[in-house]
């Protein structure tokens, strides 16, 4: 303990002008920041402005990108009454002409069936689906798969 304050004794002079120097150091340092600051005061307001502006722009923006989509589920109760047994108008179906195969072509196509099931089911190829397919349409008068099921409907020649 002794030789620690024997060292702090004699160097006592050193320390003093460290914490001196240290001192100058600090204030010439503090000195230069504020005439820094004074010099170029307009650019740092400016800067700081539109740093700030930046800031609230980006903040707008996410604003305004948020979705405001709400979603509304309604749920109604709908009663379809059952319907009596079905018949096939067979006047309408004997003024549209169509042959057997069209016939069995349509009511798959009622039911849903794409070309290629239509053909695996009836064991014919697929342009020979669209040949009938195709002729269904023009005796129809229809220009789409749609239209020939909702005529077809209409009409009761199919389910």
């Amino acid at each position: 303990m002794t030789y620690i304050k024997n060292i702090l004794f004699n160097s006592h002079r050193i320390l003093l002008y460290g914490c001196s120097l240290a001192i100058l150091v600090f204030l010439l340092k503090w000195l230069q920041w504020k005439f820094l600051i004074a010099d170029h005061s307009l650019e740092i307001y400016i800067g700081l402005i539109a740093l700030f502006f930046t800031m609230v722009g980006i903040w707008v923006a996410t604003q305004l990108n948020k979705p405001r989509i709400e979603k509304i589920v309604i749920e109604k109760e709908v009663f379809i009454p059952q319907s009596t047994k079905f018949s096939i108008n067979q006047s309408e179906l004997d003024k549209l002409n169509l042959s057997d195969r069209e016939y069995e072509i349509l009511q798959l196509l009622a039911k849903g069936y794409s070309n290629a099931d239509i053909a695996t089911q009836l064991f014919l190829s697929v342009s020979t689906i669209k040949t009938h397919v195709s002729n269904l349409y023009i005796k129809m008068d229809v220009k789409r798969r749609t239209q020939a099921i909702v005529k077809a409907k209409e009409l009761k020649i199919v389910k």
